[in-house]
């Protein structure tokens, strides 16, 4: 096969996986998280509230880990849920994890949430995903309906994620627990995002994973 040709079915292959996986649903009812026992995928790339580029595959294979997907600093809910989270935080280092929080807010947003925040009760680390790379790689994307994009931006002044067709993408609230083979070992994922995993539960469930 010349090598022209080599070329071209080498880029249709990729694109072809990449139109697999990773995909924005068109409401949270579509999505199609991680399940358990499959393989977080390679080569996504999130970004600490400095700005630095994180490779997570690379980061989730140093340690046992906790990956809270949230909404943003913005979300009353969510701030809620990384509270209870912050409870158990010591529970969950004892039993060996490290805990990892993403949104799709930009660095300088989850910059700000630290420094809301004293170093005392921080202790897990922000990253963000304003390129929705790892959003779209767990499957929990999807496309805010045009009505909520109008009220969270006129009328509380959020300030949302949009991929390159112009449309505000969110992520469905998810909690993985995942082991340092990349391996998703618990997963909790809820289409209405005022419905949060307990703290107790996910503690019991990273009990239950490290035995």
């Amino acid at each position: 096969m010349p090598s022209i040709q080599k070329l071209m079915l080498s880029i249709l292959l990729l694109c072809t996986f990449f139109a697999a996986t990773a995909e924005i649903a068109l409401k949270p009812e579509q999505i199609k998280p991680l399940l358990n026992g499959q393989s977080v995928p390679a080569g996504l790339q999130v970004r600490d509230s400095a700005g630095k580029t994180v490779d997570l595959s690379a980061l989730l294979a140093q340690q046992k880990t906790i990956l809270v997907f949230y909404r943003g600093g913005w979300c009353p809910y969510c701030n809620t849920q990384l509270a209870g989270l912050r409870d158990i935080t010591p529970q969950l280092q004892k039993l060996g994890y490290r805990i990892l929080a993403i949104s799709p807010e930009l660095p300088a947003a989850s910059a700000k949430s630290e420094q809301m925040t004293n170093d005392a009760a921080l202790n897990y680390q922000l990253l963000s995903d304003a390129n929705l790379q790892a959003l779209q790689g767990f499957g929990i994307a999807y496309y805010m309906d045009a009505a909520t994009e109008k009220t969270y931006k006129n009328t509380y002044g959020i300030t949302l994620t949009y991929d390159e067709t112009g449309q505000a993408v969110l992520p469905a609230p998810a909690v993985f627990i995942i082991g340092k083979n990349g391996e998703i070992q618990f997963s909790y994922v809820h289409i209405n995002f005022k419905t949060r995993l307990q703290p107790r539960l996910l503690l019991l469930a990273a009990e239950l994973a490290n035995q």
